[in-house]
């Protein structure tokens, strides 16, 4: 299952918040056996959402869209994820009915416009907070406070399923450019790919759809590189 992410926000592209969102849905994803192909960033622009969400539904097998979700002037995420189907925004009865039983006040004292989602799309309950999300043909929209993303995803994590990665890592000091031969052998050796990521020391990344291919890689490579 190919996914790509898109994460909306003003706050984001300034740098006053830090998108911790992306990480965290990356790395719950790939535990799945899911692979995030695309990351992308994009202004409170009802436009800007509207394009990058059509290009994306088209090319991968799901869209996960975070951020402006919500009744306030900036919150246009499901405006554009609409205009991305050439839908509406309309009141939602399922999320209506879902704040009334759950919440603790009536719809009726909710901001306008809070319970309105794409025509046709599917309600994505709120266990953290009051905004719902939605899910329409594959796009995911959820909201972009951490712990209200994190359990509306935990919702329907058992729709994102692909092939487990079975992961072993190697740590070296020798530079990443001496290691070269060294992967190109392993991969010849073994059906594995491998990263690396330089910083202290260098980490090599040993990723296998089995774990014993990924355990015999990973001893391989052990034996060959200086700790």
């Amino acid at each position: 299952m190919r996914v790509a992410v898109v994460t909306v926000g003003d706050e984001l592209l300034s740098g006053d918040t830090v998108d911790t969102n992306a990480s965290w849905l990356c790395d719950r994803l790939d535990e799945r056996g899911v692979s995030v192909e695309r990351i992308t960033t994009v202004p409170d622009r009802i436009a800007d959402i509207a394009r990058v969400v059509n290009e994306y539904r088209a090319e991968y097998d799901a869209v996960l869209v975070t951020g402006g979700v919500g009744p306030t002037h900036d919150d246009v995420t499901m405006d554009g994820v609409a205009a991305a189907f050439g839908r509406e925004v309309v009141p939602n009865e399922d999320a209506e009915a879902w704040i009334a039983e759950h919440g603790d006040y009536a719809v009726a004292d909710l901001t306008e416009g809070t319970t309105h989602l794409p025509a046709g799309a599917r309600l994505l309950p709120n266990p953290e907070g009051v905004a719902p999300g939605a899910a329409l043909e594959g796009v995911y929209v959820m909201p972009g406070v951490p712990a209200e993303m994190k359990a509306m995803f935990e919702t329907v994590a058992a729709e994102f399923e692909g092939e487990p990665t079975h992961v072993e890592m190697v740590r070296t000091s020798e530079p990443e450019s001496a290691l070269l031969d060294r992967i190109a052998a392993v991969r010849e050796e073994f059906d594995v790919t491998v990263g690396s990521y330089p910083g202290d020391d260098v980490r090599l990344k040993v990723m296998a759809t089995d774990a014993e291919t990924a355990a015999a890689a990973a001893a391989w490579l052990r034996e060959r590189v200086e700790e």
